[in-house]
């Protein structure tokens, strides 16, 4: 069984990636989301920008270790190791 923690350090790590991948292509695009979402899609760049999205779980990683909350962290990490998977199909497919 996977423990709650962990669990919950998951969750909080995937929820930064979808914050930072909404952000940055907020910030980077000056068209509608959805029209910068199909272009990303089209020119095959959805696996570098999930790469840089995942930049906040450092800072939700960070926090979880300052506040020794061990099991959380090892969450961040198993999503960090989902999300490179993800990159990995991304760019190969």
């Amino acid at each position: 069984m996977i423990n709650k923690e962990v669990f919950i350090g998951f969750g909080v790590a995937l929820l930064a990636t979808i914050f930072g991948f909404y952000l940055y292509v907020e910030l980077i695009s000056t068209e509608e989301f959805e029209t910068t979402l199909d272009k990303i899609i089209s020119e095959n760049l959805l696996g570098k920008i999930i790469g840089l999205a995942a930049i906040p779980n450092l800072l939700v990683f960070y926090v979880f270790l300052k506040r020794k909350q061990d099991l959380r962290a090892k969450g961040v990490i198993v999503a960090c190791f989902v999300l490179a998977l993800l990159i990995m199909l991304a760019q190969f497919l």
